[in-house]
């Protein structure tokens, strides 16, 4: 009797280990898949791991510069913050994950996916709107909702339980009092000792960036090009745009940059705290956006910050194929046609500032702007009615309100 197939989103991790091993027990043949974003430097011991847990099969797609490319610089275009402050790192990967598992059951013929993310947090909605959108027909097993398995494997203790019991390997080392998830745009942390939002994170906690307080004492200046709203030289050399994030991540995390810490609102209604490290990502978005205000009209700029905390919800709630989405792209596109040039920053100690800004598709008039203009390039009687014009309703306001 044949076995159907699933194609798990496997991580090495205990939790996934286990919850390969349980779908194997229940009669799936499993395909341990990876998605490399940045956080694998060798595959083979995580294949070496999926194979010795039951998998069938094993595949690990390097995917590191179409997340870059086609998720992070999108966001970065729309200098997208959720809720203000969050860039977004967790939730853009997400749907590539997804995209890649469904190209993976695709290939081996599989009608199922899985995955390990809990019925508490925002993945699993990410996943599953992804993968509904990308094949609505696949099936997804979650094991986390399945009483069955939650009933049994209620934490960390009987997981490596489990894993002993079914001779999983297993790290014989204590947990993190935290748990953490990381790729290219950054490293995410939460749950244990974050869980109370009261205490300050431990500093032996992060990862890609300096203590701001233990960074150079001298400030260091970079230069970025850009060519329609995506990064393409830094410091006057062409990098892709994996390489771009790599390198603004080791620079901007010598100086402490990109780190934030915040209680966000679920997708699934809850509050959680969450700790985060986005170096490169915040060098980008300090450019980008300085560069827009130099070429892009004040009424565009106005409307992509009303429309941007649309687009971050989207992201942050797993909506990236939809119609919206595809909406926003095309405007998005449209309005980084002119935003090409250079921008110079100064790091220091967790801090960024813009020190120039140059393009040659720059809507800055230094001949109009300027406070000593002695050739008529602007008039400043044309004023008079300008105001003129925009005071009359006020007027009419204020006249009727004196009736």
């Amino acid at each position: 009797m044949s076995r159907e197939k699933v194609v798990l989103a496997y991580s090495g991790g205990l939790d996934t280990s286990v919850i390969l091993k349980w779908l194997q027990l229940k009669g799936y043949d499993v395909v341990a898949y990876v998605a490399d974003l940045g956080q694998i430097d060798d595959p083979e011991p995580i294949r070496e791991k999926a194979m010795s847990s039951g998998a069938v099969d094993f595949h690990c797609l390097d995917l590191k510069e179409e997340f870059v490319k086609d998720f992070v610089y999108p966001s970065i275009k729309f200098n997208a913050l959720y809720e203000g402050r969050y860039l977004l790192g967790t939730s853009l990967a997400r749907p590539i994950i997804a995209k890649g598992m469904v190209d993976v059951a695709h290939k081996t013929g599989a009608k199922y996916l899985s995955h390990g993310a809990t019925g508490k947090g925002n993945d699993q909605v990410r996943f599953e709107l992804s993968m509904a959108a990308l094949d609505p027909e696949l099936e997804c097993i979650v094991p986390w909702r399945i009483p069955e398995f939650f009933n049994k494997i209620k934490g960390r203790k009987e997981a490596m339980e489990f894993a002993e019991e079914h001779g999983i390997p297993v790290k014989a080392t204590a947990e993190q009092p935290w748990s953490s998830d990381d790729n290219l745009m950054h490293i995410s942390f939460e749950a244990g000792v974050l869980e109370d939002p009261a205490k300050c994170p431990p500093e032996e906690m992060f990862e890609y960036t300096t203590d701001p307080k233990k960074a150079p004492d001298e400030a260091e200046v970079i230069e970025l090009e850009f060519d329609k709203g995506e990064a393409v030289k830094l410091n006057g050399k062409a990098l892709s745009p994996a390489d771009m994030l790599t390198e603004l991540n080791r620079i901007g995390g010598k100086h402490g940059v990109g780190r934030v810490d915040i209680v966000e609102s679920r997708y699934v209604g809850m509050k959680s705290r969450g700790v985060y490290e986005t170096p490169g990502g915040t060098i980008l978005m300090a450019a980008h956006r300085d560069l827009e205000g130099l070429t892009v009209e004040g009424s565009l700029i106005n409307l992509k910050d009303t429309l941007m905390p649309r687009f971050a919800q989207l992201v942050y709630n797993g909506y990236w194929y939809c119609s919206e989405m595809d909406c926003l792209m095309a405007f998005l596109n449209e309005s980084q046609k002119f935003v090409t040039g250079k921008v110079k920053l100064e790091l220091y100690k967790g801090n960024i500032t813009c020190t120039g800004r140059e393009s040659e598709r720059s809507l800055y008039d230094m001949m109009v702007v300027s406070m000593d203009d002695d050739k008529g390039a602007y008039d400043q009687t044309d004023a008079n009615g300008f105001i003129k014009l925009h005071a009359l309703p006020l007027r009419t306001h204020a006249l009727r309100a004196k009736k």
